[in-house]
């Protein structure tokens, strides 16, 4: 079995991104020389995510609304009652309470997860036709690190 491993580093220009990767998996996949096999792909912070959907801007912006409502940022006004409801008591994370106004994002991390895996057939990844692969990112404006971990035959 062949092992073969990729970091990445993202500088995102926004606070928060969502940044088509498929091309880069596939390109770790092809390095990796492998036919068969799963290659896992993971963002190494807490406060960003990978997940697999379909590239659509109307789809992102509902993701990001949908889980702003879920994680109401503290940066800025509740969207709605529900949102301003979901706020911890008295207002603000506590995870805020060293300094920082990320708290949203490590529960963003929560909901949509820190990697997948996806399955290799014939030496490319075995999407679905409307299927991508994207890191997302919740805190960003800084240097955010990626693994991909190609395994295989």
């Amino acid at each position: 079995m062949k092992s073969h491993t990729i970091h990445r580093t993202f500088n995102t220009e926004r606070r928060r991104e969502f940044i088509r990767i498929t091309e880069d998996v596939q390109a770790a996949v092809d390095d990796a020389g492998i036919a068969e096999g799963l290659v896992l792909v993971g963002a190494m912070h807490i406060t960003a995510a990978v997940w697999i959907n379909d590239d659509e801007p109307g789809l992102h912006e509902d993701a990001i609304e949908w889980l702003d409502k879920l994680a109401p940022p503290s940066w800025k006004p509740p969207a709605n009652d529900v949102a301003r409801q979901l706020l911890p008591d008295p207002g603000d994370y506590r995870h805020h309470r060293g300094g920082e106004d990320n708290g949203d994002a490590h529960l963003k991390n929560l909901l949509v997860h820190h990697q997948v895996i996806v399955p290799v057939t014939e030496g490319r990844l075995d999407l679905g036709p409307w299927q991508q692969v994207f890191y997302c990112e919740f805190d960003g404006g800084r240097p955010k690190r990626m693994v991909i971990k190609v395994l295989g035959e």
